[in-house]
């Protein structure tokens, strides 16, 4: 078997994910009832969430609120996993409740989309920062 036909183990991405950074507040209830809100910033998205730093204790399943402070759109969601480092603010996954393709204004790669597709191989990086390189 080559080692380029075997695929990680775990489950298949649900949507592509985007390496983008993005101010939101985040907000919700801790186990004693009160409310905390903290403002982060994403370090990935995709349309069914985000990973965030958030110094704000939370657990996997807690229901929490994020807004995308450049539009004040706020979407219901879930922590999805808690990574903790040590002296590290602890990296969180965060997961819509439903997905939200629009929250983050991008646009998100069709889900057949790889570097391999016709439509990847069209721009070559070489060509965009050094255009007289194509030339030779």
């Amino acid at each position: 078997m080559s080692t380029s036909s075997v695929r990680p183990p775990g489950p298949a991405r649900r949507s592509q994910r985007i390496l983008l950074s993005i101010a939101v507040l985040v907000s919700g209830q801790r186990a004693n009832g009160s409310s905390f809100s903290e403002r982060t910033k994403t370090q990935v998205v995709n349309v069914h969430g985000a990973m965030v730093e958030l110094r704000e204790p939370v657990l996997a399943g807690q229901p929490l609120r994020m807004k995308n402070l450049a539009t004040n759109e706020e979407v219901a969601c879930t922590v999805a996993d808690v990574n903790r480092t040590s002296n590290q603010v602890p990296k969180v996954g965060i997961a819509f409740a439903k997905p939200s393709p629009s929250f983050w204004r991008v646009a998100f790669p069709p889900e057949d989309w790889s570097p391999r597709s016709p439509e990847a191989k069209r721009v070559s990086y070489v060509t965009q920062a050094k255009p007289e390189l194509a030339k030779k």
